[in-house]
């Protein structure tokens, strides 16, 4: 058959033994879990003799993955689609690019992965005997959001196949199928057919509720915003944190913050706004599946945490691509008369898809400056000492200019991370990542 201008040798294929190799493969970073270890197990098919100027196409079948799927999701049909890469020396050196089809079967919870065969096409180019050797491969899973598993050789490969290449035939060019040349130089086929996924982390979603944490008198330099002469807009100063998340999320997040009051009677309307990109999603993430919260912390002649809430993304999310959280609010009232300042608190990622989701508290590391300082005025019912969710809250008469969100989920959070993080990792990674991972460990850390 033909393979391009080529011609496609499939005849006298190399008799080829089993591989097999130390793998560690890498789970997708939305998944924050670590490396797994394991074996691959390959045979590659390859025509044992072919003349100078031949293109022969050569099949890498996956006998054994270096991980199962683990006993979390069942994975559906043509959900899964490999490729990978394959070393050529001897007589010629470069890569050859290998793709599968999105093509298995019904793969159910905690069993063997089952991978279609990869296929490339090389283009011989020198006499002599080359070798194929089968190298790193990356698994890709479309459901329920694209990820990648990227799995890499941990010990030095023998070759799976070789091929006798022999003068004759003038140099036929091979036309654009061409996945591998032999003259040294990596060719590439069609790469991995992950899109993957980003899910941002990155924002924050509510969950933690940061219960009254109080934070002392920070009085480095906020914004100094007085109450009287019928001033209602009171602008804060743009300040920088350092976030430490928990996992799945990203290990840090580093971003200016600004938190805005706006005077209503003798509460605040609160918004919040982090910097333009403050993280890269890890995946791809659908329009409404991640939304950020912060719990503002009171200091000052106040005390307590006021939580605020944005809404969530509304475009798609592509995975590497910076994130923008956006804006958050809540309603500030006042518990203690005085001088009280505003700082960033705990930034909350809620991560939700399929209706389960996952909680991502990044905590601030080190001291933060405030960034807005209040003459305020106690209110019946305020927040001195306490932790109010932004809108209607605890605190009696709250108004609801934070909207309905900030309050949603509040008096569960403890409850909603330990389950959130279970199960929304689950329906997150059991069709992405394919690995011994030890599940019960993951429900040991609720």
């Amino acid at each position: 058959m033909l393979g391009g201008a080529g011609l496609l040798l499939a005849a006298s294929p190399a008799q080829a033994a089993d591989i097999s190799y130390r793998t560690e493969c890498i789970p997708p970073p939305i998944s924050g879990l670590p490396a797994v270890q394991g074996t691959t197990v390959v045979q590659l098919t390859a025509p044992a003799e072919a003349k100078v100027g031949d293109t022969v196409e050569v099949v890498w079948k996956t006998v054994e993955a270096a991980s199962k799927n683990p006993d979390v999701l069942d994975l559906d049909k043509d959900t899964v689609k490999p490729t990978g890469t394959i070393k050529v020396g001897g007589a010629a050196t470069g890569t050859l690019q290998m793709e599968g089809p999105r093509q298995n079967p019904p793969i159910p919870k905690n069993s063997a992965m089952v991978l279609p065969d990869m296929k490339g096409t090389l283009k011989l180019e020198k006499a002599g005997e080359i070798t194929l050797t089968p190298d790193a491969y990356n698994i890709n899973v479309s459901k329920p959001i694209s990820t990648d598993t990227k799995c890499s050789p941990k010990e030095t490969v023998q070759p799976g196949a070789t091929i006798k290449v022999t003068d004759g035939g003038g140099s036929t060019t091979a036309g654009g199928t061409s996945s591998g040349s032999t003259s040294g130089s990596t060719t590439g086929g069609t790469t991995s057919g992950s899109t993957a996924a980003g899910g941002t982390t990155s924002g924050s979603t509510s969950g933690s509720t940061a219960g009254g944490t109080s934070s002392g008198s920070t009085t480095a330099g906020g914004a100094t915003a007085g109450s009287g002469g019928g001033r209602t807009d009171f602008p804060g100063k743009e300040v920088s944190v350092h976030f430490t998340c928990t996992s799945p999320g990203p290990a840090d997040i580093a971003s200016k913050v600004t938190i805005n009051a706006k005077k209503s009677g003798g509460s605040y309307a609160l918004t919040v706004k982090t910097a333009k990109g403050v993280m890269d999603s890890p995946a791809a993430l659908p329009a409404g599946a991640l939304k950020p919260s912060m719990d503002v912390v009171i200091g000052g002649a106040d005390k307590g945490s006021v939580k605020v809430t944005g809404p969530a993304n509304a475009a798609p999310l592509e995975q590497g691509k910076p994130v923008d959280l956006a804006d958050m609010t809540g309603t500030y009232k006042p518990g203690a008369s005085g001088k009280s300042t505003l700082s960033p608190g705990t930034l909350t990622i809620d991560v939700t898809l399929g209706g389960s989701k996952i909680n991502i508290p990044c905590k601030v590391k080190g001291s933060v400056t405030p960034s807005l300082e209040l003459d305020t005025t106690a209110q019946q019912g305020g927040a001195s000492g306490s932790t109010t969710t932004g809108s209607t809250g605890s605190a009696a008469g709250g108004t609801a200019s934070g909207g309905g969100l900030a309050a949603t989920g509040a008096e569960d959070n403890g409850t909603l991370r330990a389950l959130g993080l279970v199960a929304g990792t689950a329906i997150l990674l059991g069709g992405a990542v394919f690995t011994f991972t030890p599940w019960r460990r993951l429900r040991g850390t609720r």
